[in-house]
C-alpha cells in the first residue's frame, strides 16, 4: 500500500547542472563517435568554453572528453568483453561472498523468499527516499535488512520514479524516509564508502531464476563486461540468453547489482532501464576509477 503523497510532495531540487551537462555531452559524443568530434564542439553543444568543459568532466567522470569518447567506441566494447566469461568462471571459483569476492562494491545479499515475490510484497514495509549521485538525482528503496531498490528520477519526476518501484512490488507499503536511505544512498555511489569490512547489505526480490541472474551480474568486477549469453551458459541454460536479458531488465537495484555491465555480443551497449545515455555514463565513470 502506497501513502499517496500531497501534490506538493514532489517538487524536486534543481537538478545537478554538472550531470545535465554531462548526459547532453555523451548523448551529442554518442552519436558522432565515429567522427571522433573535437572537443570545441562538444562543450559548444553544452554552452560552455572548451576549457570549462574540459575541467567539468574530468571532475564528474574521471576522464578527458577524449578518453569518454574512446570509451564509447566498438573497439572499447569489444576488449570489456575479452575473455568475459572467464571473468565469470574466476570470480564463481572463489566464491560469491567472503574476502576472495571480486565484485568492486563489496556488497552482502540475501534473498527474499519466494513467497514474498509471489505476494507482490505484501506484509513489506518499504522506506524510499530521493538523494543526489552522479547519475542524476536516485531513487532509494530500503527494508530493515537493506538496500532493495535503487533508480533514478529523469526530468524531475519523481512520482514516475517511485511508481516504477511501487508497479514491483504493487502490495507492499511504501513509507517517504529519507533519514532511512540517505546511508545506503550515500555508501552506494561513494567509491570511498566501498569497503570490504562494511559490506553494503542488499535484498533481493524477484524470482527464482532472476535472482540467480542478479546473482551473476554481481560477479562482473569494475571496468569489466560480460554478454546475456555468458551468464545463460554460466547459468546452465545456454538457450536462455534472451531470458536472462529480461531478468536483467528487471534489475531492481541498479548501479549496485551491475546490469550496464552487460553488453551485447558485437561490444554494442544494448538497452538500459533508465536510459542509454545513463549506460553510457556508469560506464565511463567506472572506466575512470578502474585505472
Amino acid at each position: 500500500m502506497l501513502e499517496r503523497p500531497s501534490p506538493g510532495k514532489f517538487a524536486a531540487p534543481a537538478p545537478s547542472d554538472d550531470y545535465e551537462r554531462v548526459r547532453a555531452a555523451i548523448e551529442y559524443m554518442s552519436d558522432r563517435w565515429r567522427r571522433q568530434p573535437e572537443i570545441e564542439d562538444i562543450a559548444a553543444h553544452v554552452g560552455l568554453s572548451a576549457s570549462h568543459f574540459h575541467h567539468l568532466f574530468k571532475r564528474w567522470a574521471g576522464l578527458t572528453p577524449k578518453a569518454f569518447l574512446q570509451a564509447l567506441t566498438l573497439d572499447h566494447a569489444r576488449a570489456l568483453l575479452r575473455d568475459s566469461a572467464s571473468v565469470l568462471d574466476a570470480t564463481y571459483e572463489v566464491g560469491l561472498s567472503g574476502p576472495g569476492r571480486l565484485h568492486d562494491l563489496f556488497v552482502a545479499h540475501e534473498a527474499m523468499t519466494p513467497g514474498d515475490f509471489k505476494r507482490g510484497g505484501g506484509g513489506l514495509s518499504l522506506a524510499y527516499g530521493f538523494h543526489p549521485s552522479p547519475f542524476g538525482e536516485a531513487l532509494a528503496v530500503v527494508t530493515p535488512r537493506g538496500l532493495a531498490g535503487l533508480g533514478w528520477v529523469d526530468d524531475g519526476d519523481r512520482a514516475a520514479a517511485l511508481a516504477d518501484m511501487v508497479r514491483r512490488w504493487p502490495n507492499a507499503q511504501f513509507v517517504e524516509d529519507q533519514a532511512a536511505t540517505a546511508p545506503y544512498a550515500h555508501r552506494a555511489f561513494d567509491p570511498q564508502e566501498w569497503r570490504q569490512d562494511r559490506p553494503l547489505r542488499l535484498v533481493l526480490i524477484g524470482t527464482d531464476f532472476e535472482l540467480r541472474v542478479w546473482e551473476t551480474l554481481l560477479a562482473i568486477p569494475l571496468g569489466r563486461a560480460t554478454t546475456y549469453s555468458d551468464i545463460a551458459r554460466k547459468l546452465g541454460k545456454p538457450q536462455a540468453a534472451r531470458a536472462v536479458g529480461a531478468a536483467v531488465g528487471k534489475n531492481p537495484i541498479s548501479f549496485v547489482v551491475p546490469c550496464h555491465r552487460v553488453l551485447g555480443r558485437s561490444g554494442a551497449l544494448t538497452g538500459y532501464h533508465w536510459g542509454l545515455a545513463r549506460k553510457q555514463a556508469i560506464i565511463g565513470w567506472e572506466a575512470g576509477r578502474a585505472g
